[in-house]
């Protein structure tokens, strides 16, 4: 169930903003252009948002942590994984990610 809360956001973003569905890290993500904002690891959202907005919502999302997709301590600072229990969050984070994205593009 929360795979298809992942797709139907990918599907509003490709029809709204012009973003796709593909992979990262063998993962999947959204992307604007060729560059990644958002993906989908173990059931929870995961957004490029930026080191300082990362630091800044960590405290705001109860269990969120920079994204580490290798498993092996590399933990991503401009990345932020925020659980499922904030998935009514996920769109405007997308949106704050694919902002972010194509400001530093």
């Amino acid at each position: 169930m929360i795979e298809q809360f992942y797709k139907d956001l990918g599907l509003a973003f490709a029809e709204q903003y012009g973003t796709t569905m593909s992979q990262m890290f063998g993962k999947p993500c959204l992307k604007t252009g060729k560059k990644a904002f958002a993906a989908f690891f173990n059931d929870e959202m995961v957004f490029k948002l930026g080191r300082e907005e990362v630091n800044l919502l960590k405290e705001k999302y109860r269990h969120s942590q920079n994204w580490d997709p290798s498993g092996k301590n590399r933990p991503m600072k401009d990345w932020l994984q925020i659980p499922n229990d904030y998935k009514e969050d996920w769109a405007d984070l997308a949106k704050q990610a694919l902002d972010f994205v194509d400001a530093h593009s």
